[in-house]
């Protein structure tokens, strides 16, 4: 019998589990691999190069209203026997998936630790610890029920034939989706050298996501792990935990101005945890844009950069009432509902609650494309 989703989330995370890299990433890589050490306060962090700040828990694994005031939320303490398992453990996750209500997840990694991994400037470095996190995600966490755990793969910033084989293998091993932290070329910009990446995303049929940003593009210096790792374990403010608002806008119109989805109409991206009441702003604007430059710039596009947006993108949202009131501006098939678990934005067990909250008014309908539809169609559940 065909399983019957109701509630989707096309985002949630994991956070590595301790034995992640002494199992995975091959034994020459093993001392300078990230280490289990102690955050400030007695929990457990990672140390992701060596001599860098520990990378804390807290606020990446279970760290949610449930149980908690936001006023009890903090970086330090967590340790892998306090938090909930789901962070770690694929068939522990889906037990928590059933106390939320959730049918499945679009799941996510540690963006720290990926960041880190992506500006590594060794090559063979830089490819073995996405390969290891890659290899877990598949043969661990999403073996507990890839029907309800559709793990997506990180690809690298080396160069665009490594990044088309990674997307192929990704396809061929039972990925529906793959990620990018920078442009597949490994340039520190948009470039014809990423074409091949997009062909093979298109002809694969496989999903492109971008996860806040194009962070790590051009970041792979002398130099850069040690940056990334050691800017994973430092103290943030809050103007960075309270996140920018409408930043995909940037690598968005980019994308959508060079033409690549007249090239390659098929692709299919999403913005994740980007936010969504902000976009109808930004469709209004890159269209006014295109009209007013069109002719002075030479520009080839076939469309409206609205038509492509409508075509070519997908976004996710959390908990977002205003964007749900614009979704007519948007685009009710353009978006995709989120929780972020277990990232401390989320709000289990109460997800079925919140779009309650947030959708109410919304018809029945087009609160389904929202919550359900839109993910199960591009994920092919």
């Amino acid at each position: 019998m065909a399983r019957q989703y109701r509630l989707i989330s096309a985002d949630g995370h994991v956070i590595e589990p301790p034995d992640l890299w002494t199992k995975y990433l091959p034994k020459r890589f093993h001392e300078r691999a990230p280490k289990l050490v102690k955050d400030p306060k007695g929990g457990d962090a990672w140390e992701l190069a060596p001599g860098t700040p520990p990378m804390p828990l807290g606020l990446v694994t279970n760290a949610g209203t449930y149980g908690k005031r936001y006023e009890e939320l903090e970086w330090y303490g967590a340790t892998y026997e306090s938090i909930r398992k789901g962070a770690f453990s694929g068939k522990a996750r889906l037990d928590e998936q059933d106390v939320d209500g959730v049918d499945a997840e679009v799941i996510f990694p540690s963006q720290r630790t990926m960041g880190a991994f992506m500006a590594q400037e060794d090559d063979s470095y830089h490819l073995a610890g996405l390969e290891a996190y890659n290899t877990w995600m598949r043969d661990e966490f999403m073996a507990a029920d890839p029907e309800r755990l559709v793990g997506l793969a990180q690809m690298p910033g080396v160069d665009a034939a490594i990044a088309v084989k990674w997307l192929r293998d990704a396809k061929a091993a039972g990925f529906r989706g793959v990620i990018i932290s920078a442009y597949p070329s490994g340039n520190d910009d948009l470039s014809a050298d990423d074409d091949p990446f997009w062909e093979a995303a298109e002809e694969e049929q496989v999903v492109v996501h971008v996860h806040t940003g194009l962070r790590q593009a051009g970041t792979r210096r002398a130099g850069s792990f040690q940056k990334a790792a050691a800017d994973a374990g430092r103290t943030v403010g809050l103007a960075e935990m309270g996140g920018p608002v409408g930043e995909a806008s940037g690598f968005m119109s980019k994308l959508i101005y060079s033409g690549i989805f007249d090239r390659f109409p098929g692709l299919q991206m999403v913005a994740v945890e980007c936010g969504v009441g902000w976009v109808p702003h930004f469709l209004e604007h890159m269209d006014d844009h295109y009209w007013r430059n069109r002719t002075w710039t030479n520009s080839s596009l076939e469309l409206l950069p609205s038509d492509y947006f409508r075509r070519n993108w997908k976004m996710t949202f959390i908990r977002e009432p205003f964007g749900v009131a614009v979704r007519h501006w948007i685009g009710v098939a353009n978006l995709m509902w989120s929780t972020d678990y277990p990232h401390h934005r989320h709000d289990w067990p109460y997800s079925r609650r919140v779009v309650e909250e947030s959708m109410g008014g919304v018809p029945e309908a087009e609160k389904r494309r929202m919550v359900c539809e839109n993910a199960k169609e591009l994920y092919r559940l």
